[in-house]
């Protein structure tokens, strides 16, 4: 009892409060007390992780190799563990500390260890995990570093296995690297030594328990009424649309928001590395790719699924990311009767984008000239969408460009509306002006034809973001301001 030194060892007393869970009511109910027992000790601070690092292994063991899951039986069972060591060891603790000791077992044993509570915060947006003792959030755009912390190296590799594994996907020091996901569709990337030198490192970006729509990335300031408009009538009328942008600049997100204008009538294949496309059509088939095994076979790439994906007859195909020898075979489909495909790509331009589709096209293995490559593109995309993150950690569509086709060696492409980032404002927030050219689209007959009449009012609009002053000089009648909240003005 040398690491109990410090805990009340009376009789086990499991006190009831309000709102119990689930697994402290089975865990009062195994005990047989009544709420008019003795309250027992409160722990906290130190003597509380004492008792954590004490019981841990003790409930391990008796659940005798049992993988627990959320299933209420499995809650159950851990609760009468529990309950059990308790009552052996005599301990006395009050309904406070006996709920938050289930909270601490049930994330070490069944969810995510110490960054259960981060990854439930619905604020924080990603999670990062530098070794054991450096665990890094982001909120609201900014980085910051949680009070949280693993016992050691092992803990952290047991918690990255626990993710991995109902995904049938493995990590270890011959396959040190591993990309999975959260069943709420959250991004998980994981690397362990040898491979990371400083400790095991976790990489979490969460999806929102909310679906975010159009008029949430109008609210945040993200994009225009009047890029939506038009970005809607582009989707609907089945052009071929990448989204551009940088690690975490929104760009699923987006894909996500884009994907939500498809009709719902047609049938949707998607294709990802991980599976986080969420679309709300009915008729939607979504594949995965699949790492090799330790031999090297079962490996099917993305390039594979896209393949596979044009005898799926399908009316729309959306890629995930592009990232490899695939972007070939997107660009064959886009060019061959597969309009109105999406896919993003990781690039800071609509022309670093370009040229990125053609070093990746390079990537398939086959020996093309690379004007040829660049006619394929020109052909193939209508549209690039620009998403960058800012430096006041706000996400925006900074420019939404057309593909006009090739004029020589050179693909020619005219901005529709671009965002101009003025500064920085007293606030922190970013100062700037989204606008229109006025420049009608080459494609706007294909908008037509499909339905959708745009009036020169859509390419003519301009809304200001971060200055009070200058969106309060609106003039009147221009209508209402839109954007993050903090002074937006549409003149």
């Amino acid at each position: 009892m040398e690491a109990m030194r410090g805990v009340s060892t009376d009789t086990v007393a499991v006190g009831a409060a309000p709102g119990l869970s689930g697994m402290e009511s089975a865990a009062r109910r195994a005990v047989g007390v009544t709420p008019t027992q003795p309250r027992g000790v409160a722990l906290g601070g130190e003597d509380f992780a004492r008792l954590c690092r004490w019981i841990v292994p003790r409930v391990e063991s008796a659940l005798n190799g049992v993988v627990l899951t959320r299933s209420p039986e499995h809650l159950q069972l851990l609760a009468d563990k529990t309950v059990a060591i308790c009552r052996q060891a005599g301990l006395n603790l009050d309904s406070d500390t006996w709920a938050a000791l289930l909270e601490h077992l049930q994330a070490e044993l069944v969810g995510y260890g110490p960054i259960e509570p981060l990854l439930e915060d619905d604020t924080i947006t990603e999670v990062m995990v530098n070794g054991p003792n450096d665990v890094y959030i982001e909120r609201g755009g900014k980085i910051v570093r949680a009070d949280v912390r693993f016992r050691d190296d092992e803990h952290v590799i047991r918690i990255i296995q626990r993710i991995v594994a109902p995904l049938g996907r493995r990590i270890d020091r011959h396959h040190p690297m591993v990309d999975a996901r959260l069943p709420d569709g959250s991004r998980v990337n994981a690397i362990i030594p040898p491979c990371a030198i400083d400790g095991p490192s976790i990489t979490i970006r969460k999806f929102g328990k909310k679906k975010f729509t159009a008029e949430d990335l109008i609210r945040f300031g993200s994009v225009t009424p009047e890029m939506i408009e038009f970005l809607k009538a582009c989707v609907n009328s089945r052009l071929n649309i990448v989204v551009s942008g940088g690690t975490g600049s929104g760009k699923t997100t987006l894909l996500n928001v884009l994907s939500s204008f498809i009709p719902n009538d047609e049938r949707i294949v998607t294709i990802e590395d991980s599976a986080e496309l969420r679309l709300h059509q009915t008729h939607v088939v979504r594949l995965e790719s699949v790492p090799g095994e330790e031999d090297g076979t079962g490996r099917v790439t993305i390039r594979d699924l896209v393949r596979n994906a044009l005898r799926m007859r399908p009316d729309r195909i959306v890629v995930g990311e592009c990232r490899g020898g695939e972007a070939l075979d997107m660009l064959q489909a886009m060019n061959t009767g597969h309009d109105g495909s999406l896919t993003t790509v990781h690039a800071n331009s609509p022309r670093d984008a370009i040229a990125r589709l053609e070093t990746l096209v390079l990537m398939a293995g086959m020996d093309l000239p690379v004007r040829a490559i660049r006619q394929q593109i020109a052909s193939a995309v209508d549209l690039i969408v620009q998403q960058a993150r800012l430096r006041d950690g706000s996400r925006k569509v900074v420019q939404i460009t057309e593909v006009q086709g090739m004029e020589g060696d050179t693909v020619i492409m005219q901005d529709v509306f671009v965002f101009h980032e003025l500064g920085i404002g007293e606030d922190g927030k970013v100062i700037g002006v989204m606008r229109g050219t006025g420049i009608r689209p080459k494609f706007t007959p294909k908008l037509e034809a499909a339905g959708h009449k745009l009036g020169p009012e859509i390419f003519q609009a301009e809304y200001r973001y971060g200055t009070p002053a200058e969106s309060s000089a609106a003039p009147k009648g221009s209508g209402n301001g839109h954007g993050s909240g903090n002074g937006n003005g549409r003149h």
